[in-house]
């Protein structure tokens, strides 16, 4: 394969105005992770210190292995929404414990006591999601008051699935392994108590599905809550926790011995030596402009991402506002698939045909999405732009091969679909932070607004059609920016461009814990 030639100039104006627009994104981003690292007010962690716990980031350095790489998911699930703020109150993500990868969730029991409010339960969803699709075996670090009840009726339903996903996993080969180290009541019992491996905290683990009052209320019993669901009688008499624990790091320390008997499924998916991009990956903040109108190469990204930079391109010359081919990243092949303008019928029937061919033969493929739909018009409904859209969409929707999807500009209407957007399950989906995801544009939206009302025989007010329309471009651009979608859980995170080749090399990595099967299961496309 031949590499990319690039045609960036570092030096030239409008890279410059473009990487000094990323940098203020950038400073925006940073500062919205530094608020997702609040693990709740001072009082509340110097109580737990005095208590002889660690805080929820502490204990997952703990139990990661040295030097491991650690890809924090969700980190902003619940920005901008009613609730316990960004993070919830559940750190989540990907780190080897004991050489193994796996998936790490720590409940943050010095904010809000670790309740759990529907950003939370979303997260949990989530995560679940990723570790059975991946076959990843998970290491819950549970401290948590339990449900947030005045949002009840947004969590009891979605909750349950926690407890489901657990033997799932468990039934795929994958296991859970619970270390509790305060509270885990009610619904919460059952995390450890579904749990393959759990692992109770002297003097610290409280699981029960009624605490002291609610049995005094129920069965006028009296009881304390040692008795109830203390690790010691988990340990000794009721046999809920399978390894009682001396301390905190005893109980890391456990959950590490276990992953160290454990021994996944090999794959058995060819790898090639790795060589890094020819470009810095930070010119990739330059090459991306402030208006996701304006274009750019998306081969430019692509140089600064793959092995080598280089990049064996698949029907070069037909449908050019799609870019199709294979390459490397970290050593393990991939099949890319990225914009570079809007789709037209050739662009949907090669995008359909390169699926075709990934999942013939078994090659994950990685989504560059900057997208502002289908071509639309007289001219492209005639030739049936409809049907070469259903193609490409059909082809989505039944790939079998693992996706990772990177947002990297606009992200607008059936574009979304057609380019593996969340909907479409992708294993992994992250945005840059100035994509921009919404049916249309403000702007769009409230030309429309403005045809409809000129169109309806009545007078207009164009004062208050005006007012209307400002307030929906307003309305459009907060909805659409890539915080109120991470917020929503419409990705896994906002990432910094130029650690790209980071994220993607550990995903890949994750992917590669199964073999990938070939595929030749698609519904009937439309000709």
């Amino acid at each position: 394969m031949q590499p990319i030639h690039s045609n960036i100039i570092p030096q030239s104006e409008g890279y410059q105005r473009n990487l000094s627009n990323m940098e203020e994104l950038l400073n925006t981003l940073a500062q919205h992770l530094h608020e997702a690292r609040f693990e709740g007010p001072e009082k509340h962690l110097q109580k737990a210190r005095n208590q002889g716990k660690y805080l929820s980031r502490e204990r997952i350095e703990l139990l990661l292995d040295q030097d491991s790489p650690f890809l924090e998911l969700l980190p902003l699930a619940g920005i901008g929404r009613d609730g316990f703020g960004p993070c919830g109150t559940l750190v989540a993500g990907i780190g080897l414990v004991s050489g193994k990868i796996c998936l790490i969730a720590s409940n943050i029991g010095t904010k809000k006591g670790g309740a759990i409010d529907h950003a939370t339960v979303q997260k949990h969803q989530r995560i679940a999601e990723i570790a059975y699709e991946n076959h990843l075996p998970v290491i819950n670090l549970v401290e948590s008051a339990g449900v947030n009840l005045p949002e009840q009726e947004n969590i009891f339903n979605n909750a349950g699935t926690m407890f489901r996903e657990i033997t799932k996993r468990s039934k795929l080969g994958a296991p859970t392994i619970s270390v509790v180290f305060g509270s885990s009541t009610a619904g919460g019992a059952y995390i450890p108590g579904m749990s393959d491996y759990a692992i109770f905290v002297k003097d610290q683990a409280q699981v029960f599905l009624a605490g002291p009052p609610l049995v005094k209320m129920a069965t006028n019993e009296d009881a304390v809550a040692e008795e109830l669901g203390g690790a010691s009688m988990h340990s000794k008499i009721s046999g809920v926790s399978d390894y009682l624990a001396d301390d905190e790091l005893d109980g890391i320390r456990k959950a590490r011995e276990i992953m160290a008997f454990y021994e996944p499924a090999q794959s058995n998916n060819p790898r090639q030596e790795v060589k890094p991009p020819l470009y810095a990956a930070e010119e990739i903040h330059g090459i991306l402009p402030p208006d996701i109108k304006q274009p750019f190469d998306a081969r430019e990204i692509i140089a600064r991402v793959v092995d080598g930079s280089a990049f064996h391109e698949f029907k070069a010359e037909f449908g050019p506002t799609l870019i199709t081919g294979y390459a490397h990243i970290n050593g393990f092949r991939v099949g890319i698939i990225a914009n570079n303008g809007v789709l037209f019928s050739d662009a949907a029937n090669k995008g359909a045909h390169f699926i075709q061919l990934c999942n013939m033969n078994a090659v994950p493929i990685v989504f560059f999405q900057n997208i502002t739909g289908f071509m639309v018009g007289k001219k492209y409904e005639q030739e049936g732009i409809i049907k070469h859209g259903a193609k490409l969409i059909n082809a989505v929707s039944n790939s079998e091969v693992p996706a990772i999807t990177i947002m990297t500009g606009a992200s607008y209407g059936a574009g979304n679909y057609a380019m593996m957007g969340r909907m479409y399950k992708p294993r992994f989906l992250f945005t840059y932070p100035n994509a921009k995801i919404s049916v249309m544009g403000g702007e769009q939206l409230a030309g429309v607004m403005d045809i409809i009302r000129r169109g309806g025989g009545k007078v207009v007010d164009e004062q208050q059609l005006a007012a209307d329309k400002q307030a929906l471009v307003d309305d459009i651009e907060r909805k659409s920016t890539p915080y109120y979608s991470s917020g929503h859980l419409w990705d896994d995170g906002v990432i910094q461009p130029s650690d790209t080749r980071i994220y993607l090399s550990m995903c890949l990595e994750v992917i590669h814990l199964q073999t990938i099967e070939s595929s030749r299961n698609f519904g009937i496309f439309r000709m």
